[in-house]
Parts: structure tokens; C-alpha cells; sequence
């Protein structure tokens, strides 16, 4: 099991309930692939047993840091956004199995959605030299985070709030259908909440796309010991269950039964 006690580098608000972390963690970042995550243990509560998975936003393999991105929503993250500069973490990681790029893909659609902007950010670092459209949904803009960056490696990026401001109002797959009307990338990889993911399961299938999603579930373990994260896969008439921790957290879009 990949376990280490790394160090906080920095950790702070930039968005609206949204806190980006920084590791000192070489070994991670060496290890770590687009759509994966770490594991990481609440400091300070004792009575907070399980971890809390974070999705890897980017690392950078020369100073050895990983970025995390993570959205308050309970006590345990709460704890994190608390975390001071040179705190040691007890972290797992990377886990999970993230996005790959079939060979002969060229040109990429990567679709996010909330606290899924996150890991797909990674995608544009690791794969930057690919043509590479970026279609981003927040609450509002408040809540929209990392744009810069997106724009740094994007031919395009679509940007859409719920409330309208910032960019178009709506679902940003309001915006991902009206590409699609006129152009066709060579593979989709999104991550977002379920509905999203749902819509977007229909978008491809209609337009006969491949699709990668990363799934975003409570998780126990970890690392395939539990079934707390486990999500229901549907091939060729049969129906089974994978662990989102160690099967995905990424899936093609057409395997996965979305409730």
C-alpha cells in the first residue's frame, strides 16, 4: 500500500467553499495519473475513521508537489480546510485507475462540472499537447475556480453557470451540444455529478463518441477492501458491481448504470 506522511505546502480558499491544497510528496507526483486520487486521514479527530478521497488536480515532477482540490461539505473537510502550512499528513496514494488516451486520439473534449473540474485540469497538464476543447460548469462565479489554466492548454474553453454569471446560463452541456452539431472529437473524458454524467451518457451514445467518466462516490477504504463505493456495471445484458476505488474511479461512459 502506497502510504506516505507528507507535508502541506499550502492551503487555501479559491472559490466559494472550494480550498486548494499543495503537497510535498515526490513520490506521488512521479506515480500519479490524470483521474486518480489520494486517500487522506482527518488529523486532529479521532473519532473521524474514515478517509476522505481527494482527486489529484495537477503535480509538478520537478519541486515534487501535488495539488489537491476539495469542496467543504462536513466535518472532515472542514478539519482539512483548517490545515496550517508544514502540517504532516498521513496520505494513500495515488489510488484508482484514471483517464487514458486510446492511441491515435488526437483531439480531446474534457467536460467538467463543479468540484469535477478538478481532476480533468489534470488531463490538460499531462496531455496538453493534443487538441484539447474544455467545457466548464459552476453554480456561479463565486464558485468557478482555475479558468487560467484551462485557458492556457485549450484551443476553446466553454464556461456556464446555473445562474448566468459567468459565461452562458444553463448546463454546460447546453454549450458541449452545440459543438457536437458541428464537430466531432476523437474522445470525451468528463467528470461531474450524476445527472451530468447522465446526459452526457445519451450525448455520446447518440453521436456514437467514446467517453470516459470518473465517478465522484463516498468510499471506505479505499483501496478494494469495502464495498462502500460500489457501482453497478451493465455489459451485453448482464449486470454486475465494481469498486469506483479500485475499478474506476474512470469507466466508460456506455459500461456504467448511473442511478
Amino acid at each position: 500500500m502506497l502510504r506516505y506522511e507528507v507535508r502541506v505546502l499550502e492551503n487555501y480558499e479559491i472559490a466559494n467553499f472550494i480550498y486548494k491544497m499543495t503537497l510535498d510528496a515526490g513520490e506521488i507526483a512521479q506515480r500519479a495519473q490524470p483521474g486518480q486520487f489520494v486517500h487522506i486521514k482527518i488529523p486532529e479527530d479521532a473519532s473521524l475513521l474514515l478517509r476522505r478521497p481527494i482527486s489529484i488536480n495537477g503535480v509538478d515532477l520537478t519541486t515534487g508537489q501535488v495539488d489537491l482540490i476539495y469542496q467543504v461539505v462536513g466535518k472532515g473537510t472542514n478539519i482539512l480546510s483548517g490545515v496550517k502550512k508544514d502540517t504532516k499528513l498521513d496520505v494513500l496514494g495515488p489510488l484508482g485507475r484514471g483517464f487514458w488516451i486510446p492511441e491515435g486520439c488526437m483531439k480531446l473534449y474534457i467536460v467538467g462540472g463543479g468540484c469535477g473540474v478538478a481532476p480533468i485540469k489534470f488531463i490538460g497538464q499531462r496531455f496538453g499537447h493534443l487538441d484539447i476543447t474544455s467545457f466548464l460548469g459552476f453554480r456561479s462565479r463565486s464558485a468557478a475556480y482555475q479558468i487560467q489554466d484551462f485557458e492556457s492548454f485549450s484551443r476553446e474553453v466553454f464556461i456556464s453557470t446555473d445562474d448566468g454569471s459567468m459565461g452562458e446560463k444553463g448546463p454546460i452541456l447546453h454549450s458541449l451540444r452545440h459543438k457536437l452539431s458541428h464537430e466531432r472529437p476523437d474522445i470525451i473524458l468528463a467528470c461531474g455529478p450524476v445527472p451530468m454524467l447522465k446526459i452526457l451518457q445519451s450525448f455520446v451514445a447518440e453521436h456514437d463518441i467514446p467517453c470516459q467518466i470518473s465517478l465522484e462516490e463516498r468510499m471506505g477504504c479505499g483501496v478494494g477492501g469495502c464495498m462502500v463505493c460500489s457501482c453497478e456495471i451493465g455489459d451485453d445484458g448482464h449486470r454486475d458491481y465494481k469498486k469506483v476505488c479500485a475499478d474506476g474511479p474512470v469507466f466508460w461512459s456506455e459500461e456504467v448504470l448511473l442511478g
